[in-house]
């Protein structure tokens, strides 16, 4: 009979892109992959053949709606029933999720724990390599572990296809999901409005890209000839879009993750989290890491911000220091990835 890993992941795309490389270890290792994740996240997954995605709508789960929230879990419970399972790996501290996962009939369970070190993710390491730890039982201090992104083997045509230009996407928006918006991860969108015009005028093609909910940073880019698809497409054509990108510039949010799923180069910016357990670890990939002089950096603990009214340490970035950095990513496309505090 053939082994079957459970993964229980519905979080954000940076959450579900770090599992990524233990998920693709174990399905080397000869076990399929199942996935519960979230509408979102099961977008991203379709571009993996080697992922089978079990879908919920964590909306409703975590909602104040009981009946609703009741009526998910039994519909999950139902998928779950259907195999038996050699590890179920609950990679979520919301001890809701371990509900979910109630008649799941596996082997070994595996399950995040605050104040367990062994499952407990290490705070300012990179989240790839933290999963791996915990998913395949890698001990600390694990050398050569391949936790580069595990690059998508389905994505659909490109949605603007190749003139020969250079071609900058910008994702001003983001920093979002289902139960907050975390304003301070995101660079102030009048620097990226400077950006765009300093790229423009180099005679770049700049394009903006984004969700659903990142329409309001079109007002700011009318009057630059900037080229908006916010919310026009969805993951896998988003995917597919960057693939074709000389560079991705953007803050801590899903869009850093995807552009480091594919072969652009990626510029991203930081200030209240650390580029450590963000910035993809994968050549092409620089960080520029804003407040270096300021001791509250940084000031995200895994649950909240500090509240902080000016955001000193994003706005610190200068547009034209990422300008340099898109160049510099631009010219050597196989440079390892790299921090830079400013």
């Amino acid at each position: 009979m053939a082994r079957i890993s459970l993964i229980v992941k519905p979080g954000a795309i940076g959450d579900v892109a770090s599992v990524l490389p233990a998920a693709r270890q174990l399905y080397d290792s000869g076990s399929q992959i199942h996935w519960l994740c979230g509408k979102a996240a099961a977008q991203l997954l379709s571009c993996y053949a080697w992922v089978r995605p079990i879908v919920l709508d964590d909306d409703l789960l975590l909602g104040k709606r009981n009946a609703a929230a009741i009526r998910e879990v039994l519909v999950t419970w139902l998928s779950l029933t259907k195999n038996r399972y050699d590890l179920c790996a609950i990679l979520q501290y919301d001890r809701r999720y371990r509900l979910l996962t109630l008649p799941v009939r596996a082997r070994r369970f595996i399950f995040l724990e605050r104040g367990l070190r062994p499952l407990h993710l290490v705070s300012e390491r990179h989240h790839s390599a933290e999963f791996m730890r915990i998913l395949c039982g890698q001990a600390d201090g694990f050398r050569e572990q391949n936790i580069a992104p595990a690059q998508p083997d389905k994505l659909p045509p490109n949605p603007v296809p190749i003139n020969g230009a250079i071609r900058v996407a910008l994702a001003p928006g983001g920093a979002r999901n289902s139960l907050r918006d975390d304003p301070q991860r995101r660079w102030p969108v009048q620097s990226y409005v400077a950006l765009a015009r300093l790229l423009l005028d180099a005679g770049v093609e700049v394009f903006l890209t984004g969700g659903p909910g990142d329409l309001w940073v079109e007002p700011h880019f009318h009057r630059l000839l900037v080229q908006s698809y916010v919310a026009r497409w969805d993951l896998p054509e988003l995917l597919a879009f960057y693939n074709s990108c000389h560079c991705v510039v953007t803050h801590d949010t899903g869009s850093l993750h995807l552009a480091g799923l594919v072969g652009c180069g990626v510029v991203g910016l930081f200030g209240p989290t650390a580029p450590s357990k963000a910035l993809p670890r994968r050549a092409g990939a620089l960080a520029l890491w804003g407040g270096e002089r300021l001791p509250c950096r940084p000031c995200y603990d895994g649950r909240t911000f500090a509240d902080c009214p000016r955001n000193e340490c994003m706005r610190s970035i200068a547009p034209e220091r990422v300008l340099a950095a898109v160049r510099e990513v631009m010219e050597q496309r196989d440079a390892e990835w790299r921090v830079e505090s400013l």
